[in-house]
């Protein structure tokens, strides 16, 4: 450790002793602006041998343990490479330089596990429906599956998934090791979008280190750290690739894909179902062209944004359509009357000859029609109108059409039905 980080990190342990109460909160604010002194801790946390690793410690459960966030989210930043440091150390057995460390993660995960009421807390979740729209889907390119779950969102059948109470530990042992690891990483988790660069690169070397100690991945990564198999929990992984996944798009998309192929490497070889399920997940989500982008800064996801109005499928059952469908059904069935059966409709024969079968001369003037003759066609047109709607006429009518036309009534025209 050089001279310069030493005495980085000794000024930055005594101001915070004469820090008067009214400045906290200001002083809190200034803390992410102060690289020099993220990476001089960082180097302290690297070195278990070093003598300010225990007053580091206990600066950092301070920062915890206030009711100041931008303090609280100082010391989540270091929790990838504390949790790294504390199973590297216990896998050496060197259990008197991972003191400390094991001090700093129990108390922050009992003052995580209790409220301000000092009762159990246990956490919630809430499933997401597929009726409701998200960054990942749209429920109108379902289908019918999203007519379903909106039927029962509607019944308020929402499931909820509870975490807790959690019991309180004193110490860790090979038992609860990675229940309360798991558990921390899971509060890491929840703070991901206020974890700043260095924070995010230090959780995906931790995650490839741990998954590919003592295996042959890492004599072709020529690691030269721990050479033991570091024991590792399904809950543990799935958390690791919480933060991967976060990574990706936020700046460490190159060591996020080394620690999600490290991982997946891992599970496969531990038959753990969910991480594989998650990391093969996550390798499917990513678009075709991602991996030959820009290396650095943020990239973008592409979504389908929800519409603002309401779409309604072409082939959705409305009134209208409906109502048109009852138009087109008795259409055809009018036709089906008339081709199949033609000897139920008479269309009357109109001669548009005279009598003697001379054809009306042009210019001659045609006799009006008299009173009971136009009562007569007024009542033929009634009578076709009536068989169009009906789809047959009455045996009874028919034979009074061809009564009139027999008793020697003449149209001068043919009468549109």
């Amino acid at each position: 450790m050089l001279t310069t980080e030493r005495g980085v990190v000794d000024e930055w342990l005594s101001e915070f002793k004469i820090l008067p109460e009214a400045s906290i909160t200001s002083y809190a604010a200034s803390l992410k602006e102060k690289t020099t002194l993220v990476s001089a801790l960082y180097e302290v946390i690297k070195e278990p041998q070093c003598e300010l690793l225990e007053p580091v410690c206990h600066q950092l459960f301070e920062f915890y343990r206030s009711k100041e966030k931008n303090l609280r989210t100082f010391t989540l930043q270091f929790l990838p490479e504390l949790i790294w440091c504390y199973l590297s150390l216990s896998t050496s057995r060197d259990l008197q330089s991972s003191g400390c460390i094991e001090a700093l993660l129990l108390s922050v995960y009992n003052l995580e596990i209790m409220d301000e009421q000092g009762h159990s807390r246990v956490l919630s979740f809430t499933i997401p429906s597929l009726s409701k729209p998200s960054i990942f889907h749209e429920p109108s390119t379902i289908g019918s599956m999203a007519l379903t779950e909106g039927a029962l969102s509607q019944h308020g059948l929402t499931r909820v998934v509870y975490s807790g109470p959690h019991p309180q530990r004193e110490m860790l042992t090979a038992q609860n090791r990675f229940e309360v690891l798991s558990f921390l990483l899971l509060c890491y988790n929840s703070a991901l979008n206020f974890m700043p660069a260095p924070s995010l690169r230090s959780l995906c070397q931790m995650s490839s280190r741990l998954c590919i100690c003592g295996y042959p991945r890492q004599h072709a990564r020529k690691y030269p750290g721990v050479k033991n198999r570091i024991p590792v929990s399904s809950e543990f992984m799935v958390q690791l690739l919480t933060g991967i996944y976060y990574s990706f798009y936020n700046g460490e998309w190159d060591a996020a894909r080394r620690a999600l192929d490290d991982v997946l490497y891992r599970a496969q070889l531990e038959l753990f179902p969910e991480p594989i399920l998650v990391a093969n997940a996550i390798k499917a989500s990513f678009p075709q062209g991602a991996i030959k982008g820009a290396k650095e800064g943020t990239k973008c996801i592409q979504v389908e944004i929800a519409p603002t109005s309401s779409r309604i499928s072409r082939n959705a059952v409305t009134s209208l359509s409906i109502r048109g469908h009852r138009w087109k059904r008795n259409e055809q069935n009018d036709t089906n009357n008339d081709s199949s059966d033609p000897g139920n409709l008479v269309i009357p024969e109109i001669n548009v000859t005279s009598v003697s079968g001379d054809r009306i001369g042009n210019g001659e003037r045609v006799k009006s029609l008299t009173e009971n003759d136009a009562q007569h066609i007024q009542a033929m047109q009634d009578i076709c109108s009536e068989a169009r709607a009906e789809g047959k006429v009455e045996i009874r009518r028919q034979k009074s059409v061809r009564r009139l036309m027999e008793d020697g009534m003449a149209s001068p025209g043919r009468v549109q039905c």
